[in-house]
C-alpha cells in the first residue's frame, strides 16, 4: 500500500476554510521545485508545468527575486535538503505569512523576504 501524509497545521488548515468558504486555500511560493529526494536544497525548475514560467510572473518567489535555478535549502531556520521538504514547511503556513528563504545562486549564498501566496481548489 501506499501511504502519505501531510502536517497536522496544514490539515486543521484546509478543515477550516473548508467549512468557512467551501473551498480548499493552500500556501504557496510561486515557483516549481524538482521533486528529487536528494540533494542538498530545493531546484528551482528551469520549466514549471506544461511549459510554463518555473517561478510564476509577479507571483511571490519573483517579488522576492528567486529565479529558476536557485537552490532554496532553508525556510525560516529549517534546513531544505529537496523539494518535498520545502512544499511541507510551506504547508505549515497560512497565505499572507512572510518567510524568509535562504538559497544558493551561482554558488553565493543568500536570503530574502517571501510572503506567501495562495491557491484555491483541489485543481
Amino acid at each position: 500500500g501506499l501511504g502519505f501524509a501531510i502536517p497536522i497545521n496544514q490539515a486543521k488548515n484546509v478543515a477550516e476554510q473548508l467549512i468557512k468558504t467551501g473551498k480548499p486555500v493552500y500556501p504557496l511560493i510561486g515557483a516549481t521545485v524538482t521533486m528529487s529526494e536528494e540533494g542538498e536544497g530545493a531546484v528551482i525548475s528551469p520549466d514549471g508545468e506544461g511549459g510554463a514560467a518555473a517561478v510564476s510572473p509577479n507571483g511571490p518567489a519573483a517579488k522576492a527575486g528567486l529565479k529558476a535555478g536557485d537552490v532554496i535549502t532553508k525556510f525560516n531556520d529549517t534546513p531544505i535538503d529537496s523539494g518535498p521538504t520545502l512544499i511541507g514547511q510551506i504547508w505549515t503556513h497560512k497565505p499572507g505569512d512572510t518567510v524568509t528563504l535562504t538559497y544558493k545562486r551561482g554558488g553565493k549564498e543568500s536570503t530574502t523576504q517571501v510572503t506567501l501566496g495562495k491557491r484555491e481548489g483541489d485543481s
